[in-house]
């Protein structure tokens, strides 16, 4: 007897619960060699009091057995409640988000018939860290953090999932036209890497005029590499201009676990009622199977889909009367696909895959690091204030001290002093850049803390200190705008 793969899986909220039944019954008569360990997430957990919507004994199941089939949750509104998704993510290592993008036309409605690229999106990191702070009654801000062995991982997976998956191209998208330093690196490190890819063509986009050309020309596309945020954004595009986002299936992967689940949300509105279509979370499963080294069943299933799909047995979302034959709900769309179990689809592509290594991609060890010589130069310091920035200088200037210089006062962004402009909007929350006066020397500790104390006993109210530094005599901070 076949040996069972372990795996967790959740029914989640609104129809999750209906789809996960219909997923599982058509892995089952499939053949898929699954051993189930069912865990409870989403509203009825956050609902006892469960900040995070999931239970210690539930991560126990899934460091059991590393794979996770999870059907949509609905975070409650408010605050207080942490993205499950995010809290999985990032506590399991999941670095790499793929999500494919597919036309199936003419049987789904699309202006896009030979769309067909995969969305590689970096988990952890960026915007999503989650790092805000209100800063003043006026002024919130957000942390970006991007890392060069965060961003090395993903562009290798990119890279290596491309050569697993006969892919042809790679393309980067960022926005470091405007964000030099966080997406800049992203962008050299895109670069790095793929010059040790020659056999895969490769191309970088700014992020705006890249959404753009998705939308209109996707069929440009073969594999797209992108920071969290971006890849959060545009694989939504992608997946609703194929015809549908509940088509979209969706794999997580990290060095020792993964998780699958579909693209779209738990749909409360329709839940219980029997319409819901399973494909999203099918997919995704389909996914897992070939992550788990069960590929011929992946395929036998995938082929399935595609044939029910193809003889326009379809759920309410993507019928159309000229083009379908029969619309059936979750019920009837699950029997239909285990009926075309064994068969493949006439005019659709069928899916093969042999060779697709089991685990997830095999990434060689990190490229080592090239040390920089790190010098202090500076502090950035937040301070709340109402009034001009003249006023402000006027303030902070008899405050600064010994061998530090106040070279810049900046709001939102944007050089206010010295010689700004009249017209600039001011919130009450300003940045103030103290620099060394004499060049080749470093700030000290000291002199920093001394200017905080002077700062304090003037009664200015600063908010956030960030030590300023140059590697290599290259600044590690970026200039404002204006400066």
């Amino acid at each position: 007897m076949t040996n069972k793969t372990p795996i967790t899986i959740a029914r989640g909220d609104g129809i999750g619960p209906e789809i996960m039944d219909a997923t599982l019954r058509i892995l089952d008569d499939a053949g898929a060699a699954l051993k189930l360990e069912e865990i409870e997430i989403g509203q009825a957990v956050y609902q006892r009091g469960v900040s995070s919507g999931i239970e210690d004994k539930s991560w126990d199941s899934l460091r059991r057995t590393k794979v996770f089939l999870k059907a949509p949750i609905t975070t409650p509104q408010g605050g207080g409640f942490k993205s499950l998704n995010v809290t999985i993510r990032k506590t399991l290592g999941l670095y790499a988000n793929v999500r494919p993008c597919i036309s199936y036309a003419p049987y789904v409605e699309t202006p896009h018939p030979d769309m067909d690229l995969v969305i590689v999106r970096e988990n952890e990191e960026d915007l999503y860290g989650g790092i805000e702070y209100r800063q003043s009654q006026d002024v919130m801000s957000s942390l970006k953090i991007i890392s060069r062995p965060g961003t090395e991982r993903i562009v290798r997976y990119a890279f290596e999932y491309a050569r697993a998956n006969g892919r042809k191209k790679v393309t980067c998208m960022t926005k470091d036209n405007i964000m030099k330093l966080t997406d800049g690196l992203f962008h050299k490190v895109f670069d790095e890497i793929g010059a040790e890819y020659p056999d895969i063509e490769k191309n970088h986009m700014i992020i705006d005029i890249g959404a753009a050309k998705i939308a209109a020309y996707p069929h440009m596309f073969d594999i797209i590499v992108t920071p969290n945020l971006y890849g959060d954004i545009i694989s939504d595009i992608a997946a609703e201009i194929t015809g549908s986002v509940g088509l979209g299936g969706s794999s997580n992967i990290g060095i020792d676990f993964a998780m699958f689940e579909a693209v779209h949300g738990s749909a409360p509105d329709i839940a219980g009622k029997g319409i819901a279509n399973p494909s999203g979370l099918l997919l995704g499963a389909v996914m897992m199977l070939v992550h788990i080294g069960q590929g011929d069943v992946a395929a036998r299933v995938h082929n399935a889909w595609l044939k029910t799909i193809e003889d326009g047995i379809h759920t309410g979302e993507i019928f159309r009367p000229r083009v379908s034959r029969e619309k059936v709900g979750t019920e009837g769309f699950c029997r239909a696909v285990i009926e075309r179990l064994g068969q493949m689809p006439q005019k659709l592509k069928a899916v093969n895959y042999n060779g697709v290594p089991p685990g997830g991609m095999k990434l060689p060890p990190l490229k080592p690091r090239k040390e920089e010589k790190k010098e202090r130069v500076g502090v950035d310091l937040n301070m709340n204030f109402d009034g001009t920035p003249e006023e402000l200088a006027k303030c902070v200037l008899p405050c600064v001290g010994e061998g530090l210089e106040l070279s810049m006062i900046s709001n939102r962004g944007v050089k206010v002093w010295p010689k700004g402009q009249p017209g600039t909007f001011c919130a009450d929350n300003w940045r103030l850049r103290f620099m060394v006066k004499e060049k080749g020397t470093q700030v000290r500790t000291s002199q920093v803390i001394a200017l905080l104390d002077r700062l304090n006993k003037a009664d200015m109210n600063f908010t956030k200190a960030v030590m300023l530094h140059t590697f290599d005599g290259k600044p590690g901070f970026s200039a404002a705008q204006g400066e």
